[in-house]
């Protein structure tokens, strides 16, 4: 891993740094003597954070407070002559990069009348890649700044507004948030806020990897006026900033302080200027309160002598609306790089160390460094975001392509197909009618697609209408896919797709409404949807296992979901339960392919720790996440919750934990504790640790899932059959059993109340994939 002409490792016997989580970083570090560097070999493609910690500590031989010095990647120099001169002072950097090969080289190079370098630790992370936005408006100039995905960033202040030190250990990503307190021109003018409730994560919005829930928990808030002498105030911070740079200014709110919404209005002004006026949260956050929002603003280099920003919140202009204004956190990003052409080390003098992933990101801490050069990249600044949307046309019943243009001019087609394999399309003037012109008091949902409205046809019937975003690249892609796969797939247990629209560059599709929403708002989140039974709650999985077993099973080539998650298992008025968003789903390998190399896809918590590992997409890989899903129904929490313990945050990894102890039953949701037969409790218990068993060949199929399931269910209605259930190879004995009483079962119904008579719905299967048939020769 290291490359270095002197291999120098150094101690302090002393701790000179002030008591925090990382001071013991701080106690070695590794100096160079020339030219050096570090080889880290990349997992995961995509935007990491490179964290370095440096503490120049007194040493005999050493000079540290002297030493001069830059640090580089193959593409950027991130520190230029830098000086830690300060001993009495820590110096904590942290950069966040795209890196898009499978290695990282960190360079380590003295520089001017300096033979030293040096660094305490190093830390390289993995981190989502929508973390950065592609774009965002430029404050003052009316257009956007492009291409920010692609950019690097050094994080100058991130800042928890009204509360106290956010500590890695307390952050998903291992960031480190501090007070504003010391950044307030008149701290007379402004209070801390709290809120002791669950910040409420939409789907599509915010997420505890913008932030967590401790930064938007709490708010620096306007003082009430009556307490002020003149009425009109605004709160304001002060951060001294190179003003030579490009920054990128992220504001986090979140509404934690009204009773209900669109009563909080207030402005937003950066360095004097309005950001944002009049802003509404209620508007931003779809109607709901303690739900978070972030906006990124960027504001260009300029000549202004002043080495300061200004963040300021005041009162809303508006006539006959109170006296108010918040501010959760902020993020002040700097962007300008120097980049310089690669140079290719020599592969003889470099070792290679591995930094494995968790996943929410890959994160490694070492106490060694090195130097380099870089491959250039442009920076854009463009008015306009130039990516656009290429309508699908579907006229005529002949073949069209969607294709996406990019940035730099060009396009990237996404296949061709026939409206003759696609379903109705709808005119826009019907869906604008049925969702009253898109209104937002109809939006039941959002996603990464967009979002979803209710609708009301003209003929009264209700169906979900989701509208892509244009801002997203990866829109398109799911657009196509889920008409593709929803055309051909039709059961019980899947949702379906009656339709789908792409005038004037929109795109939509039409589903059957589900009246009841997500199995996830019956778990937890809600207070207003009633606590479903055990019973329920096994019928549903048993449902969602019938739809995905249908997937694996139900075509030539089995179709993988890829996003198996409580959000995506709908449930209509009797509680049906029916798998939904088939916009990542691929089709699975080959008869004779043991898996699907592709790039990982999916939600966090939910993903298979082997295929986020390996790349290697199976069935098994949602057999685990439908595993998970197993686990929310028993425990009604988030598969993810940074709010709880280490060993809690994790759904998967705490409930393996306590089963591997024998305390499985106390990790049961309390509203069904108490009422589940211990036989039913033993086999599902034993079904879902099977399921989301690390690695794939110690995983059941969703056959015998659904197999293990249904007789959990009978064993909690006291009305199972006499047979061994240890093992699922008794099934083709059952089988036999059941055909001396009955017609054959070599064909059955695995579309439910679907009509067999049509020979595109019905599938041959052997009688060892499905329980529900063995058991009721007469079918479901």
């Amino acid at each position: 891993m290291l490359s270095t002409p002197n291999d120098i490792s150094v101690n302090s016997t002393v701790n000179l740094v002030t008591a925090s989580d990382d001071s013991a970083l701080y106690n070695t570090a590794r100096v160079f003597t020339g030219p050096s560097s570090y080889l880290f070999s990349i997992q995961k493609s995509g935007r990491h954070y490179i964290r370095l910690y440096f503490f120049a500590f007194a040493l005999p031989d050493y000079n540290l407070a002297a030493a001069t010095f830059s640090v580089s990647t193959q593409y950027l120099i991130l520190l230029n002559n830098f000086q830690s001169s300060n001993s009495s002072a820590a110096v904590f950097k942290e950069f966040s990069v795209n890196i898009n090969s499978e290695k990282l080289i960190l360079f380590f190079t003295p520089s001017g009348n300096s033979s030293l370098a040096f660094v305490n630790a190093i830390e390289v992370v993995s981190v989502p890649d929508d973390l950065i936005a592609n774009t965002a408006q430029i404050l003052n100039a009316g257009g956007n700044y492009s291409a920010l995905s692609s950019q690097a960033f050094e994080t100058v202040y991130r800042i928890n507004m009204g509360g106290p030190k956010i500590t890695p250990k307390n952050d998903t990503l291992w960031r480190t948030w501090i007070p504003d307190a010391e950044f307030l021109i008149n701290p007379n003018l402004a209070t801390f806020v709290s809120f002791s409730r669950p910040i409420d994560y939409v789907e599509g919005g915010a997420t505890r990897e913008i932030a967590p829930d401790f930064v938007y928990n709490t708010a620096t808030r306007l003082a009430e006026s009556s307490s002020i002498s003149n009425p009109i105030f605004n709160v304001t911070w002060e951060f001294s900033v190179d003003k030579s740079s490009t920054y990128l200014i992220r504001m986090h709110f979140c509404d934690i302080v009204s009773n209900s919404t669109n009563l909080l209005y207030f402005s937003v002004y950066i360095n004097a200027m309005y950001a944002i006026q009049n802003l509404d949260l209620s508007e931003r956050t779809f109607n709901s309160l303690a739900t978070p929002y972030y906006v990124d603003y960027i504001v260009v280099k300029s000549n202004d002598a002043s080495e300061n920003f200004r963040i300021s919140i005041g009162p809303s202009d508006m006539q006959n609306v109170l006296h108010d204004g918040i501010l959760n956190g902020l993020e002040i990003m700097k962007l300008n790089f120097n980049t310089i052409d690669a140079v290719q080390p020599s592969s003889n003098s470099i070792k290679v160390g591995i930094i494995s992933g968790t996943v929410l990101g890959a994160c490694s801490i070492i106490a060694m460094a090195g130097l380099c050069m870089v491959i250039k990249k442009k920076k854009l600044l463009k008015k306009h975001n130039s990516r656009t949307w290429v309508p699908l046309s579907f006229y005529g019943g002949r073949s069209h392509s969607t294709t996406s243009k990019s940035s730099n001019g060009t396009s990237a087609s996404y296949g061709q197909y026939s409206t003759s394999q696609l379903a109705l399309q709808f005119p826009l003037i019907v869906i604008r009618e049925a969702t009253n012109n898109f209104n937002e008091n109809r939006v039941i949902g959002i996603g990464g697609f967009g979002k979803v409205y209710k609708g009301i046809l003209r003929d009264e019937t209700r169906v979900a209408v989701k509208r892509g975003n244009p801002k997203s690249q990866q829109g398109i892609k799911e657009f196509r896919t889920e008409i593709e796969m929803l055309s051909r797939l039709r059961h019980r247990h899947l949702v379906s797709l009656m339709g789908y629209c792409d005038e004037e560059k929109e795109m939509i599709l039409v589903y059957e409404f589900m009246e009841k929403g997500t199995l996830k708002s019956h778990l937890y989140g809600s207070d207003l949807v009633p606590n479903l039974s055990w019973k329920q709650r096994l019928e549903i999985c048993i449902g969602a296992a019938k739809g995905l077993h249908y997937l694996h099973t139900g075509q030539a080539n089995a179709i993988i979901h890829r996003d198996v998650k409580s959000a995506n298992i709908l449930l209509d008025e009797k509680l049906l339960a029916k798998v939904s968003d088939f916009g990542l789903s691929k089709a699975g390998p080959e008869m004779d392919q043991t898996h699907v190399s592709t790039a990982v896809k999916g939600s966090f918590g939910y993903l298979d720790p082997e295929y986020f590992k390996r790349q290697q997409l199976t069935e098994k890989s949602d057999v685990y996440s439908f595993g998970v899903v197993l686990l929310e129904v028993l425990c009604a929490r988030p598969v993810i919750d940074p709010t709880l313990t280490r060993d809690m945050v994790n759904l998967a990894e705490w409930a393996v934990k306590y089963e591997k102890r024998g305390e499985f039953e106390k990790i049961i949701d309390p509203c069904i504790a108490g009422k589940i037969k211990p036989d039913s409790l033993s086999k599902f218990r034993e079904t879902t640790m099977k399921c989301v068993a690390e690695y794939s060949v110690d995983r059941p199929t969703m056959g015998d899932v659904l197999w293990n399931l249904e007789y959990a269910l009978q064993l909690q209605e006291e009305i199972a059959n006499e047979f061994e259930d240890e093992s699922i190879d008794r099934l083709a004995q059952l089988a036999a059993q059941s055909k001396k009483k009955n017609q054959s079962l070599e064909e059955f119904d695995v579309f439910g109340d679907q009509n067999l008579q049509d020979p595109s719905l019905s599938q041959t299967f052997s009688v060892s994939r499905v329980f529900s048939q063995l058991i009721k020769a007469e079918g479901r």
